[in-house]
């Protein structure tokens, strides 16, 4: 008697289930090479690093434990090194920072580096959001030792700049701020160091929540009343970029910090415009506070004009010192980073995805008829030469069942030839949209095809 094998029910992981049908797949793969290669455009270098590291080194700056996936075998042996000592990274950056400090004298400084790699993160997979436990960044820096050009973090935004115009998701805004400034403005109001978190926290809500509850929860940080009010005039106003850089001047806020921040922001907008950024592609925005314990100069968040509420689909800033918990070289830099799982899930839900100009299901080859094979292979081979993506049917079917997979699929043309095609020296090629079917002499197939891929069907 056969014995019966017990059947494992198919699942996924909750937070591990961003996976999709193949013409999904193609419409990320085509984001991941869009972004690839503006990103090369401008210069950047490729990497990639292991997805586990030392625990040592990705717990180096600490508060991320709860982030981390430990490695472990289920049944390891007593000197497996990986499954002791090793687990899963959780971001690029602290991959990166290592990367520099062990290749240091072999890298060409400036460094600029893209990676394009899955992170694995411990978070509250919330799928509505575009939130999982593992997930494609795609992030570039650009890394000097000891000093770093103003210039740097103001080539940043052309980099977004050119990457979303080319995705054509719609009109976005690239958000600036700077570190300094807004330290600078919470030294005027006298807000404590050990405040200053919680009241960036209460300001990054003010797109959220109305006036009264942040004013509420200022005060409750020990904030008065007046300062509160206008702290929050000031951040939370929307201006133009001048009239926020008119308005910074005349403020009679006047510490060193400050004075810094205004500086700089002010040779960030002149030199952003010289790099080639639309006027209203980019705006200084008081309200963008993210990353104030890591950032120090300019800081970057992108958002989508008709669709504030995806949130941010890049960002990243200034900081001082990547590496400093792996070598004693300052070095600066300024990165961006793309959650492309994220705003991909996003993009999808909101019907923003274009359609793909172009699929590996472009033409099939049907077979009717089995003494035809090298006929249907010899059209493929031809098709292919001239850069044609083409497939042939091998298995034994009806025609009917032929097109039925051709839809199914995607395919744009179906060629379709038997022994009376092949007598008189001629095919069927038919326009899987329009159903329009047409007579073709052999010899001209190739030029045919890629005449009717051109057009687009209506």
């Amino acid at each position: 008697m056969e014995s019966r094998v017990r059947k494992v029910r198919p699942a996924l992981l909750k937070g591990f289930d961003q996976e999709f049908l193949p013409p999904e797949q193609l419409q990320f793969n085509a984001l991941v090479e869009l972004i690839r290669r503006n990103f090369e455009r401008f210069g950047f270098l490729p990497i990639e690093t292991p997805s586990a590291e030392r625990i040592e080194v990705l717990t180096s700056k600490g508060g991320a434990e709860k982030e981390i996936y430990a490695l472990s075998r289920l049944a390891a042996e007593e000197d497996d090194e990986a499954a002791a000592r090793g687990a899963l990274r959780f971001d690029l950056t602290v991959p990166l920072a290592r990367y520099v400090a062990m290749r240091e004298r072999e890298l060409a400084f400036p460094f600029r580096r893209y990676q394009i790699q899955r992170v694995w993160r411990g978070e509250n997979p919330q799928v509505k959001r575009g939130r999982f436990r593992e997930f494609y960044q795609c992030d570039i820096d650009v890394i000097n030792r000891e000093t770093l050009s103003y210039l740097a973090e103001a080539e940043i935004p052309s980099v977004i700049y050119s990457v979303f115009r080319e995705m054509a998701i719609g009109e976005f805004v690239i958000r600036i701020n700077n570190r300094k400034l807004l330290k600078g403005i919470l030294q005027h109001f006298e807000v404590s160091p050990d405040a200053a978190t919680p009241v960036l926290r209460a300001l990054d809500k003010i797109e959220k929540e109305d006036e009264a509850a942040i004013l509420g929860e200022l005060e409750r940080h020990g904030m008065r009343a007046a300062s509160a009010r206008e702290l929050y005039r000031v951040i939370a106003t929307r201006r133009k970029t001048d009239e926020t850089l008119a308005l910074l001047a005349e403020l009679g806020y006047r510490n060193d910090m400050y004075l810094a921040g205004v500086d700089e922001l002010g040779k960030m907008v002149e030199a952003i415009r010289l790099f080639g950024v639309p006027e209203g592609a980019f705006a200084i925005d008081l309200r963008v506070v993210r990353g104030l314990d890591y950032y120090t100069g300019t800081i970057y968040e992108t958002t989508l004009s008709a669709h504030p509420d995806i949130g941010s689909i890049c960002s990243g800033g200034r900081y001082d010192d990547l590496a400093s918990y792996f070598t004693n070289t300052r070095l600066p830099g300024v990165g961006i980073s793309i959650g492309l799982s994220r705003l991909f899930a996003r993009l999808k839900e909101a019907s923003l995805l274009r359609p793909l100009a172009r699929t590996p299901a472009e033409v099939l080859v049907t077979t009717l008829a089995p003494e035809g094979l090298e006929r249907y292979l010899q059209i493929a081979a031809g098709l292919r030469s001239h850069d044609v993506n083409t497939e042939v049917y091998l298995e034994r079917a009806k025609i009917g069942k032929q097109f039925e997979y051709a839809s199914k699929k995607g395919f744009r043309l179906a060629i379709t030839a038997g022994p009376e095609e092949f007598a008189r020296g001629t095919v069927k090629i038919k326009n899987l949209a329009t159903q329009v079917e047409s007579d073709v002499p052999a010899g001209e197939i190739i030029p045919r095809v890629k005449s009717m891929l051109d057009t687009k069907a209506h």
